[in-house]
């Protein structure tokens, strides 16, 4: 686990899983229609 706060107060916050993931693994088009993901129209400079 790790924090990071930068200089404009942009706080960052991880987490590592150890845990081994099988690779080749490809996500199915029914779940990638059930994801949403939602863009900003405007990003921070």
């Amino acid at each position: 686990m790790a924090t990071a706060t930068t200089a404009t107060g942009l706080e960052v916050f991880t987490t590592v899983i150890d845990k081994v993931y099988e690779t080749g693994k490809k996500a199915t088009d029914e779940l990638k229609a059930s994801i949403q993901i939602v863009f900003d129209e405007v990003l921070p400079n």
